[in-house]
């Protein structure tokens, strides 16, 4: 049996590498992104390119989508020539941006309509774990659409789970992205403390992280900011795309998160610098400015 033909729509920091897993494991994949330049690798290593979202996905039998900001994902989809509008019958799609949940509901409603599974599938790992295949898959929608797409999604991370119907998997991926922006503040404030108080940031990292304080970012982004690198893994922007999300469903659910406020407020600070297009560990930038 032949595997089936991919469109991978979004190209970027992450999907580059996604896409070229995809490509690795014998797919045929069509790609588009609004900057022809970012899938220059992909078009060389075999993918084919096409000029909009609706016309990668018309032939293929699965649909992915790594997008930048809701608005974008609901253009792509319900555009009047969108994913969804050019998609076969019985084609599966699966966004993979950090989007709205209502905006994913109202997507697996349409498809519904046209005969098509949608699944709303975010991701964690930043940049590693695209590029590693290791990222965490946070999946919502029926749970035939999920087993149909395990065998590609397992090309992209280890870690899958179905969280319930569509909308689902952002909820989760705002919990996940609520726990992250916070806990950037947190080994920021740590190791800023231990600047201050006369301690070099590289020791005391390399005491704390192995500890009760570890987390995936204190491994992986702090290095880079104590380094200066500041280039971006996951954009500040990004983030704060995502944090306002979170907000808003959590208003929705008329629930207050004292701490993402806060995060967000120094979020902004950072943006104000003009660092938006800064790896989020920027936020560690600002504190040394303070």
């Amino acid at each position: 049996m032949s595997l089936p033909v991919i469109a991978f729509i979004g190209t970027g920091v992450m999907g580059r590498s996604m896409a070229g897993h995809l490509l690795r494991a014998g797919h045929a994949v069509q790609v588009h992104n609004r900057t022809k330049e970012k899938a220059a690798a992909l078009l060389e290593a075999g993918a084919t390119w096409h000029d909009s979202a609706g016309g990668a996905a018309a032939g293929a039998d699965v649909v992915l989508t790594m997008l930048g900001y809701p608005a974008d994902v609901e253009a792509a989809y319900l555009g009047p020539d969108g994913i969804i509008a050019r998609a076969q019958p019985g084609a599966l799609l699966i966004d993979m941006t950090t989007s709205s949940p209502l905006l994913a509901r109202r997507i697996a409603a349409e498809a519904a309509r046209r005969g098509l599974d949608a699944l709303d599938a975010p991701v964690s790992g930043g940049d590693i774990g695209a590029k590693e295949a290791r990222l965490v898959i946070m999946t919502g929608g029926a749970p035939a659409a999920f087993e149909r797409a395990k065998p590609v999604l397992g090309l992209l991370g280890k870690n899958l789970s179905l969280l319930g119907p569509a909308g689902a998997g952002q909820h989760c991926k705002m919990a996940n992205q609520i726990a992250v922006a916070v806990g950037m503040v947190a080994w920021c404030e740590a190791l800023i403390y231990a600047k201050r108080a006369g301690l070099d940031p590289a020791a005391v990292h390399a005491s704390i992280s192995g500890g009760a304080a570890g987390s995936w970012a204190l491994t992986n982004l702090a290095p880079r900011a104590l380094a200066e690198n500041y280039a971006p893994g996951f954009y500040v922007k990004h983030i704060l795309k995502d944090m306002r999300i979170a907000l808003d469903s959590a208003a929705e659910l008329r629930l207050d998160l004292p701490g993402l406020v806060s995060a967000k407020k120094l979020y902004d600070l950072v943006a104000a610098r003009g660092w938006e297009d800064c790896g989020t560990q920027a936020l560690y930038r600002l504190y040394l400015s303070l």
